[in-house]
């Protein structure tokens, strides 16, 4: 009997934790800051591009809606090769690949160009994104990776910040003559910082999770999200001919198709791209129809702020991104008081509340413009702009945690893969359709008028996303440790 209880109470001492997991967590949030800094950056450098390298409206859509898709297309691809190759060897080619196509978005002659090469730094991103949640997962004990995956959004929240402020400085201090291009060449310094930590503190590979890429799949659904967006970007500027229709009732055919072909893949024991059993959940699915209509909002609404205040206005791209600091300011002041357990309190009624005070933003822009009769000063926009910030970030504190409320801990790798990858594709859809509406609109009513009817399009957009979240469950779940992806690394050195 008393060896029994020698022999129950004796356990397997814990790996120890991996040495240099703190600088690991450095290098990933370094890598989400080169993402976001980039989106941002070139929002404001938009008009500016433009007029130096000549082509239409759709050039400044297709500098942020190219970029998002090609991310959007490939995110769920770059985590499963990470699953196979190692999540430390996707992360350096994915961020290697990325400075290097930020030197050719520098030296682009054309729009063409430069269009080919931010598609280019989104597939790289793409690569290089979804390998940090499974790396902090896997050198993270579980009782720290709470404070881990805690830092994401503050630190994060000061690139929303500093983005737009660093590209209007860059742009109007015109170092060494390069203008606009030192909006690209900024990543070169911190690509190669970055490569180096990364070969330095990132764990060597663990055991594959996955066996094999399901090339099939990322073909049709990459094919399904190019032949969804790019006629919504090209389709106004060509007169809507009849192909733009054919290719919509086809990128939907092929979404259609992706989930049977995944479905037929799981059934015959392969490994799909994504785990189809969440959708079957009403919740997530509903999750992600409203994480589409809000990141289409939120990004079609900075895309066409920046360029009315640009165009419109005359703003130079500095003032224009000063003009938007009370928004980032909203957005980060709504995040902090989130980290306080306000959503564990409120649940699924913060996303109501964040939702409905962003719309009552957008009104008070709408309400700006009208009494300024489209010519307000940069202060007159602070007020609207700041409880527009503060409702999203109310609303994007909460989603992630209350959209996987009822995702099982084995699914919980494939279903980030998949809310980062709609996230993506909601921005490149925004960046579409609302620059569409816009142009559209100026062309025929000016830019005021213009402005302030896209405006009710984003609060639509907004109310999809409020309906949506109809099905999403009451309370949030605290943000757990998800099981690893692969085994405790060791403590060594990269």
């Amino acid at each position: 009997m008393a060896s029994t209880e020698v022999t129950t109470n004796t356990q397997t001492p814990a790996p120890a934790p991996y040495r240099w997991r703190w600088p690991a967590l450095a290098v990933v949030l370094a890598a989400g800051m080169m993402d976001l800094l980039d989106s941002l950056i070139t929002i404001v450098a938009g008009p500016q591009i433009r007029a130096h390298l000549g082509g239409g409206d759709t050039l400044i859509q297709w500098l942020a809606a190219g970029y998002t898709l090609a991310m959007a297309s490939g995110l769920i691809v770059g985590g499963r090769l990470g699953d196979i190759h190692g999540r430390k060897r996707l992360f350096l080619l994915g961020m290697s690949g990325f400075t290097v196509a930020s030197l050719l978005c520098a030296v682009a002659q054309d729009p063409g160009m430069l269009i080919a090469f931010r598609v280019l730094q989104g597939l790289c991103g793409a690569v290089m994104l979804p390998q940090g949640l499974g790396i902090v997962t896997e050198v993270f004990p579980p009782r720290q990776r709470p404070m881990a995956f805690g830092l994401f959004g503050p630190v994060l929240s000061l690139g929303t910040i500093g983005g737009p402020v660093l590209g209007g400085w860059l742009i109007g201090a015109n170092l060494f003559g390069t203008g606009w291009r030192m909006i690209f060449l900024i990543n070169l310094p911190l690509g190669l910082a970055g490569v180096a930590a990364a070969v330095r503190y990132l764990p060597k590979a663990g055991v594959p999770a996955a066996r094999r890429l399901d090339v099939t799949g990322a073909l049709i659904i990459t094919a399904a999200a190019v032949l969804l967006v790019y006629p919504t970007v090209q389709g106004r500027e060509l007169g809507w001919p009849a192909w733009v229709f054919v290719c919509f009732a086809v990128g939907a055919a092929l979404a259609v198709a992706f989930a049977r072909y995944e479905a037929r893949v799981q059934r015959a024991g392969g490994d799909p791209l994504v785990a189809l059993s969440l959708f079957g959940k009403r919740s997530f699915t509903g999750g992600l129809f409203a994480v589409v209509s809000l990141y289409c909002g939120l990004v079609g609404l900075s895309l066409i702020f920046t360029i009315y205040v640009q165009v419109a206005l005359g703003f130079s791209p500095l003032r224009a991104a000063l003009t938007t600091l009370p928004q980032a300011a909203g957005s980060v002041s709504a995040l902090l008081a989130s980290r306080g357990g306000l959503t564990a309190r409120l649940g699924r009624l913060q996303i109501h509340l964040g939702l409905v005070t962003a719309a009552a933003g957008v009104f008070g822009l709408w309400l700006t413009l009208r009494q300024t009769g489209g010519r307000p000063a940069s202060w007159q926009f602070a007020p609207a702009l700041f409880v527009v910030g503060v409702g999203m970030g109310l609303a994007l504190a909460a989603i992630f945690n209350i959209v996987l409320a009822t995702v099982e801990p084995g699914e919980t790798g494939s279903a980030s893969g998949v809310f980062t990858a709609v996230q993506q594709f909601g921005g490149a859809l925004g960046a579409a359709l609302l620059g569409t509406v816009f142009f559209g609109l100026a062309g025929r009513d000016g830019f005021a008028t213009s402005a302030q009817r896209t405006l009710w399009v984003v609060v639509a957009l907004l109310a999809v996303a409020f309906a949506m979240t109809m099905a999403l469950p009451r309370e949030a779940r605290a943000f757990g440790p998800p099981p690893p992806a692969a085994p405790a690394a060791p403590d060594t050195e990269a």
